[in-house]
């Protein structure tokens, strides 16, 4: 399921950069988490399960919606307006250092090793020269872009740990999933209309439309099923790890349809930040875990 979830999630770096070409950003992920919530619901009924109408729940809904999807995703769509889908791929990857150092402070369970701590450090000194190199040069927009999606991983991993909460309280996941994604379209809505004036904008393509249904129906109603069964069973960091494998689809996608070409410092500090991601993790390099 990770595997899985990984191209899931791959793809949607690949669906943004073709959707804002013709689209702005706070409409296209009102797109991406209307569309989203519409396929849940008719799965929600078929499956039999009852909607809370616990008004704490709905504040979780809000809560987990702003955090998880309304600000992250219009951080990352901002910044692909000025980035490569690869680069803001590998700068997501870094959601696992922050899902490492808010479990520790804000869990009881995951506490931040010997081997842990050094993957941190190591992964951040792959974003030091991502974004550092760039910015000693010029501190512009697309520096700026930058920050936004590494402030989106830093939000992606504070919802994860955050998400816990729903398998805590026996939410079912596509619940779960429903109800964050439903809350987010309700405040997108008004924030779509007073910033964006959608009705001006001149009506997007064919490719456009099948970006957004791919955005909506795989990259996030899909994926966010898939996410929180696995939370539910491996726990924060181990479910942020997915960002390990997401930039390598993200990567192939964009040079194959989209053109792009990444710097030689934009695969190494890749390659920096997957050696922490793997000391991290342990398994990879047989280290045992306190």
């Amino acid at each position: 399921m990770l595997i899985a979830l990984s191209i899931i999630w791959g793809g949607s770096f690949f669906f943004i950069a073709l959707s804002t070409k013709e689209l702005p950003s706070f409409t296209i992920v009102f797109l991406r988490v209307a569309l989203a919530s519409l396929i849940l619901w008719p799965v929600l009924f078929l499956l039999g399960q009852k909607f809370p109408k616990d008004q704490q729940i709905w504040k979780m809904f809000f809560s987990i919606g702003l955090i998880n999807n309304v600000i992250p995703f219009s951080l990352i769509t901002w910044g692909q307006h000025h980035i490569a889908s690869g680069l803001a791929s590998i700068l997501n990857a870094t959601t696992p250092f922050f899902t490492l150092l808010l479990a520790h402070f804000l869990t009881e369970e995951e506490r931040i090793s010997r081997n842990r701590l050094s993957g941190l450090v190591i992964g951040f000194i792959g974003v030091t020269l991502i974004v550092g190199l760039d910015f000693a040069e010029d501190a512009s927009v697309d520096t700026l872009a930058q920050l936004a999606v590494l402030g989106a991983a830093f939000l992606y991993g504070l919802a994860i740990v955050y998400g816990r909460r729903f398998n805590s309280m026996g939410i079912n996941p596509v619940i779960a999933a429903t109800g964050q994604l439903t809350a987010s379209t309700m405040v997108l809505f008004p924030l779509v209309l007073l910033v964006e004036s959608p009705w001006v904008i001149p009506f997007p393509s064919s490719t456009t439309w099948l970006a957004i249904l791919g955005l909506g129906a795989l990259s996030t109603a899909l994926a966010f099923i898939i996410y929180y069964r696995v939370l539910a069973t491996a726990g924060a960091v181990n479910i942020s790890l997915v960002t390990f494998l997401i930039p390598v689809s993200a990567i192939i996608l964009g040079v194959l349809f989209l053109n792009e070409r990444l710097e030689i410092q934009h695969f190494t500090g890749m390659a920096i930040i997957w050696l922490g991601l793997a000391i991290i993790d342990g398994r990879f390099l047989k280290f045992q875990n306190s």
